[in-house]
């Protein structure tokens, strides 16, 4: 029984509070979340292309099987931790990506948080209505 093993590229990305743990493989450019199919899981147009951004630049859309198990957040927080992550997968792919993934700003960590609600007011920033009488 002659067994092939695929090399897989990991790499994880996070946005907000999504992380996404990504897997490249060589293949034929079937992209899966979550064990469902990525037109399904990411229905619209915005997030997939958001999604497939960092495969289109390098031109690797064809060639590599993307896995991705994704939890946390919404759906604009895991389609940037998806991005996050097949990015930071194919620099391990192929480090003479970096320069083009790096100027596209896709290996960069997007540092934005939501704000806690605090005491004594209504939101993180809004304030109760001040009345001087």
């Amino acid at each position: 029984m002659a067994t092939t093993t695929t090399i897989e590229f990991l790499g994880t990305g996070r946005r907000k509070t999504a992380i996404a743990r990504v897997r490249l493989a060589t293949g034929t450019g079937k992209i899966t979340v979550n064990g469902r199919a990525f037109d399904n899981y990411f229905p619209l147009d915005t997030l997939r292309a958001t999604v497939s951004q960092p495969l289109t630049l390098t031109g690797t859309a064809d060639k590599l099987d993307v896995r991705v198990n994704v939890i946390g957040g919404g759906p604009n927080g895991q389609a940037g931790a998806t991005r996050h992550g097949i990015s930071r997968a194919l620099l391990k792919f192929d480090a003479n990506l970096r320069p083009a993934l790096k100027k596209e700003g896709f290996l960069t960590r997007d540092p934005r948080e939501r704000e806690r609600k605090k005491y004594g007011q209504p939101g993180a920033r809004k304030r109760f209505q001040f009345s001087k009488r």
